[in-house]
């Protein structure tokens, strides 16, 4: 029989929805640290760029961290030091493929392709203990394939498996394995501050020593940190796309099936889609830049009435009661 549910489920549930959510906030506000970063160093590469927006935010969040509860922090356990680099290694690579995946293929396949882990870990789940996952988790696995695919307007006309694809399908294996690697039961007594802690390090510090390799002059990155609104963006995604949204993954993630968790990390895009609508014309006033809104459709309405019915479907006892 499977265990019984966490007495702390449905708050794990209604928390990881929220910071999903919140999660939404951090397209928009990269979008706009991007624009922002080549209109203060012109000719930059999409590595250089993506390095100086991702890697701050984390090393940002690790030092806040560090100072907060440096008592605590400096008594990292050996575990808790192989958690959290193990998670910050599968949250750098599944970036890493993703991003440069982004390259070579059209953003709504990209968005498309990186959903997959929600229909991948049930799978894997089943292979691991032998067993064929529910109806309904196939059910919700189906439903979010079609919900993604209508909220990026993926064209299978046009779809095909090239370098983009294929290194997007790699990023999000990575996901994949970075939340099934923090549902391991042997990490079940460590602490969330220094585990989390030692990801956000990993992240900033492998990111940063990545931005100074690829900078031109590292000198000249110092003109980022003279613009007010990249350091109020960049501040805002760290405090709520990393520090808050992490935190409260790598504390109660555990707490549900990893099937769970990949499904409603899957209203993730519903979320960026909803702000899209109004977000980045805040944004671009604030810092000077061409960044328009996005339109209401018909693919965000019916697209996250998918995904929101495939989180509802997986929630049914007949479903729940095989996802652990």
């Amino acid at each position: 029989m499977p265990p019984p549910p966490h007495p702390q489920r449905a708050r794990a549930i209604a928390l990881l929805t929220l910071a999903t959510i919140v999660w939404g906030l951090s397209f928009p506000l990269i979008k706009s640290l991007g624009l922002l970063h080549a209109a203060r160093l012109p000719g930059s590469s999409t590595w250089l760029i993506t390095a100086c927006t991702v890697g701050p935010r984390f090393l940002l969040a690790g030092l806040v961290l560090l100072l907060w509860r440096w008592r605590t922090v400096v008594s990292v356990t050996g575990r808790e030091w192989k958690q959290g680099v193990g998670l910050g290694l599968a949250c750098a690579l599944g970036l890493l493929f993703q991003v440069d995946g982004l390259q070579y293929t059209a953003a709504s396949v990209s968005a498309f392709l990186t959903q997959l882990y929600a229909v991948l870990i049930p799978l894997f789940v089943a292979w691991r203990h032998r067993r064929r996952p529910p109806a309904l988790v196939l059910l919700a696995g189906g439903l979010v394939v079609v919900g993604v695919g209508v909220l990026a307007r993926v064209d299978l006309r046009d779809f095909r498996l090239g370098r983009g694809e294929i290194e997007t399908l790699i990023g999000s294996l990575f996901f994949m394995g970075q939340i099934l690697w923090l549902e391991r039961r042997e990490f079940a007594g460590n602490s969330v501050t220094r585990t989390t802690t030692v990801m956000f390090l990993v992240l900033g510090v492998g990111y940063g020593v990545l931005a100074l390799v690829l900078a031109p002059a590292p000198a000249r990155l110092l003109v980022l940190v003279q613009s007010p609104p990249w350091i109020g963006y960049t501040l805002l995604l760290t405090a709520a796309c990393t520090l808050f949204c992490f935190t409260v993954m790598n504390a109660w993630q555990p707490k549900i099936s990893a099937t769970e968790a990949g499904l409603i990390y899957t209203l993730e895009p519903v979320s960026a889609s909803a702000l899209a609508l109004f977000l980045p014309g805040w944004l671009s006033a604030g810092a000077g830049i061409a960044y328009g809104n996005e339109t209401l459709t018909w693919h965000l309405l019916a697209g996250g009435a998918l995904l929101t019915a495939a989180n509802v479907l997986v929630q049914l006892p007949l479903a729940r009661s095989r996802t652990t």
